[in-house]
């Protein structure tokens, strides 16, 4: 089905701040938009607060004046909901409460014509419930925008099992007309994004809690090695831990206690505290005026004279990259050939790239005397902060060697306490597998996870793409020990995983 002619009047319920921008959105791929909300004054507002918007724009030399006058004047206030009755679509963006959408909805029903598409940008409420009891459900369709709509590319188009996929076809053509990214997504709790971000934040909240590292680390590891935007404890202060505690703790309800989906103890304690993050001053970190910013954590580099050794293996994996860069710097490089895949030594030191034991399990299974492990990163190529771990046995000698080889690099370490699958490699590992639960699931396609992921919360690589990239056994070996490591089922590989890390393939084509 074809998207929606651009004659076709827009409407909007709810003129907050994610109503306004579906509105200036729609207005701006050229369709009259008519704005309402039971507010006195406020769709007259928020049209207002877009043309300040929009001329800060026209200096930028984003638009010109002249288009944004067009744009303003596609613009206008509905009175009443009886003004939408005219429209084609009508999008609702109001308080995310199932009984107040069910009445807009019954209300809308009675009013529009039964060729109006009605959508909500619910990011929670099931499609499937909103439409039940509703005379043509086959045309509800979840339109699922992310903040702030005008710059945010992503548009879950989400069918409940009544939608009929016309509807969300056209929807989903729209979409794209009007200049984003949409993906299909059945209506399941979380949808795509808010069920498969989860392990970003839980793995990061476990790694404090078992005190591997402390906040700052953490967060400049997942930016600096991992390539995201902010860490897990910066991102959540900002979104406000009483709004992303209560979005866990529904997805976790919703699953019936799926422990993969289970919330942190460190932050309902912040919940508990009232510290909610930057909008109380307090979260994770402090935001007083007076309050030092925390540093990461990283080792000192001994000085020390003369070259450093590195003998490597014939197959290296991953960690190739970095050997390269180790050469690059100066270090005299050996290949080893009887050296077992994944291995090098720095000055006689064994090291690996993690595979999800700890390194004292590693160290005992495989008969090292020292071994240290190396985190993943996005780049290894061009990383400039990294984790390290050591096994008991490890001196520090022998790993203030590996430091300076990192070092001469130009990549600064920060050593962690001992855990399974360090923290870029955690969390890469357990989005991979959520991902990879939504595709086994049917709720969106491997392309469709992995573009709501990089679009929706600005991931560097999607989640599946980077599980390729690694390698689907490594990843499903990463998973296997950590549930061995913890005994719980939140590490469970997904059975998708399972299948193609068996026979060696790919989430995605050659």
């Amino acid at each position: 089905m074809s998207a929606l002619q651009k004659d076709i009047v827009v409407g909007v319920i709810g003129a907050g701040a994610m109503g306004a921008g579906i509105a200036q959105v729609a207005a701006q791929a050229g369709h009259q938009v008519k704005l309402y909300d039971n507010r006195d004054g406020a769709a007259s507002a928020a049209i207002d607060s877009m043309a300040t918007q929009l001329a800060k724009l026209v200096e930028r030399q984003k638009f010109t004046a002249e288009q944004v006058q067009q744009i303003l004047a596609r613009l206008e206030v509905a009175q009443s909901l009886e003004e939408l009755s005219g429209a084609g679509l009508v999008v609702e963006a109001i308080v995310e409460n199932i009984d107040v959408k069910k009445g807009i909805f019954d209300t809308l029903e009675s009013l529009c014509s039964k060729d109006c598409i009605l959508a909500s940008n619910t990011s929670s409420i099931s499609i499937t419930r909103l439409a039940a009891g509703m005379k043509h459900p086959e045309r509800l369709v979840g339109m699922h925008f992310f903040n702030p709509a005008p710059i945010m590319k992503l548009v879950e188009v989400v069918s409940g099992l009544a939608t009929d996929s016309k509807v969300a076809d056209c929807i989903y053509e729209t979409a794209l007309q009007w200049g984003k990214k949409p993906v299909h997504a059945a209506s399941t709790p979380g949808f795509i994004v808010n069920r498969v971000a989860r392990p970003f934040y839980a793995e990061s909240f476990r790694l404090r809690q078992e005190q591997v590292a402390d906040c700052a680390t953490l967060d400049a590891l997942i930016k600096g090695a991992g390539g995201f935007r902010m860490g897990a404890f910066e991102l959540t202060d900002m979104i406000g831990h009483d709004v992303n505690y209560a979005v866990t703790c529904s997805v976790f309800d919703a699953y019936y206690g799926d422990f993969r989906f289970q919330p942190s103890l460190i932050q309902k304690d912040l919940v508990d505290a009232g510290f909610l993050g930057r909008k109380t001053g307090q979260g994770f970190y402090s935001y007083h005026d007076d309050a030092d910013k925390p540093q990461p954590q990283h080792v000192s580099v001994p000085s020390s004279a003369g070259p450093v050794s590195c003998e490597v293996s014939q197959e290296l994996g991953l960690l190739s990259k970095l050997v390269e860069r180790f050469a690059q710097a100066g270090a005299q490089v050996t290949v080893v050939p009887d050296m077992p895949s994944g291995y090098l030594k720095v000055d006689g030191v064994t090291m690996a790239l993690t595979d999800g034991r700890m390194a004292c399990e590693r160290a005992n299974d495989e008969q090292f005397g020292e071994l240290v492990l190396v985190d993943l990163a996005l780049d290894y190529q061009g990383v400039e902060h990294i984790a390290l771990s050591r096994s008991a046995s490890t001196s520090d000698a022998a790993f203030y060697s590996v430091v300076k080889c990192f070092a001469l690099a130009g990549i600064t370490v920060s050593e962690v306490e001992d855990s399974p699958a360090l923290v870029v490699m955690r969390t890469v590992a357990m989005l991979a597998n959520e991902a990879s639960d939504a595709v086994l699931q049917g709720v969106a396609t491997a392309d469709g996870v992995d573009t709501a992921m990089c679009f929706g919360v600005n991931y560097p690589k999607g989640p599946l793409a980077w599980a390729d990239a690694i390698g689907v056994t490594q990843v499903d070996n990463v998973l296997r020990h950590l549930q061995l490591s913890y005994g719980e089922d939140r590490y469970r590989p997904s059975l998708l995983m399972r299948r193609i890390a068996l026979v060696g393939g790919r989430f995605h084509g050659e």
